[in-house]
């Protein structure tokens, strides 16, 4: 990529684990998962972030626990839609996000430029 400043990508994926091997990682009656949710550098595909949750742990939450690195761009998918949350945790740290959002999203526009 030609881009000064950089990339990352945040996702999570749910990783199956065999209940009676792992207990603590129930996730229902009888099925056993953690979620894995990672900080990708785009340069060189490269995670420089990585938690380990319950599965039930919705993306979102993690917004609280990453790394800002001022300057950089952050892209997401719609799971990690929590405007309150991206304003307070990336936007405040001087970075930037890239979201695709909810269908049902409302807003107002503000100000439109010429591309």
């Amino acid at each position: 990529m030609d881009i000064d400043n950089m990339v990352y990508a945040l996702d999570s994926t749910t990783i199956d684990l065999c209940l009676s091997l792992f207990p603590w990682a129930k996730f229902r009656k009888t099925k056993g998962d953690v979620k894995m949710h990672t900080v990708l550098d785009l340069r060189g595909s490269i995670p420089i972030y990585v938690d380990i949750t319950n599965a039930n742990v919705h993306d979102v939450n993690i917004l609280d626990t990453i790394p800002i690195e001022a300057g950089s761009y952050y892209i997401m998918d719609k799971g990690y839609t929590d405007f309150n949350r991206l304003y307070n945790k990336i936007h405040k740290e001087q970075a930037f996000f890239v979201i695709r959002s909810k269908d049902n999203i409302n807003f107002i526009t503000v100000e439109k430029q010429n591309v």
